[in-house]
């Protein structure tokens, strides 16, 4: 959350529109000195929540357009307030994805500087392993992510017993016959994207949809773009449920995350979006993290596993995301989850 001062700072520039540095120090009931005003006017700019027109003594301070989008939330008192007592965007954003999220760099620049340091320590790990050194831990950070993004849709294997099901094919008696085949599912995507790297660059629907097929494959879930409404439980927004909509948002997501430059946000916003616009009757948040992950894959960054993500936790951030379409929460998630993996595996 942002301070007291901030929040005012922000107050201010949102009810006059616009504002110089002086015309803020001069409105501002606490007490700071013009030089603070200006250090936290250069650290709103440079978290994106504002941005500036003109220059020298003219220069005016605006709202960003990725203000709701990156302002900080205390996702706890957030969610604290009953379903029917939170103020939320209820249907679709349509310029979230061409029109905001095209214009503005997701992560701040002491973020990306924190994961690419992260990613050097893992080129110099991976540099010292054998072939057959790397092919372990991936192997064992594939059995991690089978078995926490099964969990976080609710599937009650443990680890161990993941562990032996996806080595020795050994199910778990008190299990039902479709965690085994979630959980076997989702290790033949992870290697299919790790035999095949390259396969989902460039993005496209027809290879999201791929990916999705492999997921689902002898489960009792439809195939391709749903065709019907769908709801998701614990909130009051709800996704498009016109086909030719999602089509067209699927297809906006995707000249996105291939227009972006860096391979961080192409990532993330694969994994946060491909769950908002909920393409498949089920198994949109399993797609997301394999599509992520080849995204990662692809481009020789270490994937992530979300081993430590609590899975309520996780449902926080995607329903501050659903409801406000807030990153910040899913952005910490990322990054977190990010170094674990460098720090874990490799």
């Amino acid at each position: 959350m942002p301070d007291n001062r901030e929040t005012e700072i922000l107050d201010l520039i949102r009810k006059n529109q616009e504002c110089s540095s002086k015309e803020i120090f001069d409105e501002i009931t606490i007490s700071i000195s013009y030089a603070t005003v200006k250090r936290i006017l250069s650290k709103l700019t440079a978290e994106n929540l504002l941005f500036t027109k003109g220059q020298g003594k003219g220069t005016k301070y605006l709202i960003s357009p990725a203000y709701e989008l990156l302002l900080r939330i205390d996702i706890e008192t957030y969610c604290a307030k009953e379903i029917d007592e939170r103020r939320i965007r209820e249907n679709f954003n349509f310029t979230l994805i061409p029109e905001i999220l095209s214009e503005i760099n997701v992560f701040t620049e002491n973020e990306l500087k924190k994961l690419t340091s992260l990613q050097k320590a893992f080129k110099k790990n991976i540099s010292q392993l054998t072939k057959s050194e790397y092919k372990k831990e991936f192997e064992r950070l594939a059995i991690d992510l089978s078995w926490k993004s099964s969990q976080i849709e609710g599937n009650t294997y443990t680890l161990l017993e993941t562990e032996r099901l996806l080595k020795e094919k050994e199910t778990a008696s008190g299990k039902t016959k479709e965690e085994a085949i979630m959980l076997l599912n989702h290790k033949d995507a992870i290697d299919f994207i790790i035999e095949n790297p390259d396969y989902l660059i460039p993005l496209t629907i027809s290879k999201i949809e791929d990916v999705h097929s492999i997921m689902i494959k002898e489960l009792a879930i439809d195939k391709n773009i749903r065709k019907r409404r769908v709801g998701i439980s614990g909130t009051n927004y709800r996704p498009l449920d016109n086909e030719f909509q999602i089509i067209e948002a699927l297809s906006d997501m995707c000249n996105l995350v291939n227009n972006k430059k860096n391979i961080f946000e192409k990532a993330l916003l694969s994994l946060v979006l491909i769950s908002y616009i909920q393409p498949f009757v089920d198994g949109n948040k399993r797609t997301a993290r394999i599509v992520s992950n080849a995204v990662l894959i692809n481009s020789k960054h270490c994937p992530i596993s979300f081993r430590t993500v609590d899975s309520v936790e996780y449902k926080k951030a995607m329903l501050l995301f659903y409801e406000q379409n807030n990153i910040t929460k899913f952005k910490e998630i990322f990054i977190n989850q990010f170094e674990f993996a460098v720090n874990t595996y490799f």
